[in-house]
């Protein structure tokens, strides 16, 4: 008779419930995530999810704060290299990453801005990823712009990035353009000429 596979390590078993869950909304979007089709697909008792999670929503919001945590490293980086490789490429790099985030997880990308799907005044860890993420949106504009920094400017940034992120991810863009390398060429065109414009007006 075979043996059967040992059972999953506890901080295993979390990042697999993680990882399917993120599958699932990749594949077949956020009314379709429940705790029991999570375990289903990752292959464990309907129970095992409620180990480490206490509901379908927390799962969402801890693939929320991951999201923005990840999203944020990836910001940070693009404005690291500002000091060496200038503004123009800072613009560009720092959509590139934000854009870059969302064609690699746009399961995760599609609910990070949505408080009917993770609701901040439940999950304050989430909310405080975002503000990180956040901050570096607003390092970003000081960068650009120094003390002329706004709450507009910065959201004029932000509108940029989000609204070409969306357009690949569930847009025409994403339909026009199915490669991830063809997407990858045209961001970076279109954020050359936002890098063009934002230089031209400073």
């Amino acid at each position: 008779m075979a043996k059967r596979p040992p059972a999953p390590e506890p901080a295993d078993l979390r990042r697999r419930i993680l990882d399917t869950a993120e599958s699932v909304l990749e594949e077949a979007g956020v009314a379709a995530l429940s705790m029991r089709e999570v375990a289903r697909r990752a292959g464990v008792t309907h129970q095992a999810p409620y180990h480490h999670f206490a509901d379908r929503e927390t799962i969402l919001a801890e693939l929320v704060t991951h999201g923005f945590d990840e999203l944020t490293r990836r910001l940070a980086r693009a404005n690291e290299r500002a000091a060496l490789d200038g503004r123009r490429t800072l613009v560009i790099e720092s959509g590139l990453a934000y854009v870059g985030f969302a064609l690699d997880h746009p399961g995760v990308f599609r609910i990070m801005f949505r408080p009917d799907v993770c609701d901040p005044t439940r999950f304050p860890e989430a909310m405080a990823a975002g503000d990180r993420a956040h901050g570096e949106l607003g390092r970003l504009v000081r960068l650009m712009h120094d003390e002329r920094y706004t709450e507009a400017l910065a959201s004029g940034y932000w509108a940029q990035v989000h609204g070409l992120a969306c357009l690949f991810v569930d847009g025409p863009l994403g339909q026009h353009l199915p490669g991830a390398r063809e997407r990858r060429t045209h961001a970076r065109e279109v954020l050359g000429l936002m890098a063009d414009g934002v230089l031209a007006a400073r």
